[in-house]
């Protein structure tokens, strides 16, 4: 299945928009949160700048908590990092690309969020 490809909207950072969704995701969250706080424009930008503080927010707060739990807590936190690093660069490779992919769940979650600013 194919992901739409779209011409992003201009960014107000003065980056090409498909950079800055790029680099929404470099840090995790802590570049989605100040990607969130100064793009004022691009609607793109800002959907990428949520997803990624949302989703590794969330990973961190999983991660954290899977250290609490015995054996299958700390057998999770060894594939965590894995699956976590997959996830990283394919959402970055599909936001330089000019693609909007929605994660399952977070994906709405954070269009709805965006929708209130």
């Amino acid at each position: 299945m194919q992901h739409p490809s779209i011409n992003p909207d201009k960014s107000s950072t003065g980056l090409d928009p498909k950079v800055a969704a790029l680099l929404c995701y470099l840090a995790g969250f802590i570049t989605g949160i100040i990607f969130l706080i100064i793009e004022k424009q691009s609607r793109y930008v800002r959907l990428h700048a949520m997803q990624s503080t949302v989703i590794f927010a969330s990973i961190l707060i999983i991660n954290i908590v899977l250290g609490f739990i015995p054996i299958i807590g700390w057998l999770l936190g060894i594939l965590l990092p894995l699956a976590t690093f997959v996830l990283w660069i394919g959402l970055m490779v599909l936001a330089l690309q000019g693609r909007i992919y929605k994660l399952p769940v977070v994906g709405d979650f954070c269009e709805k969020q965006l929708n209130r600013f």
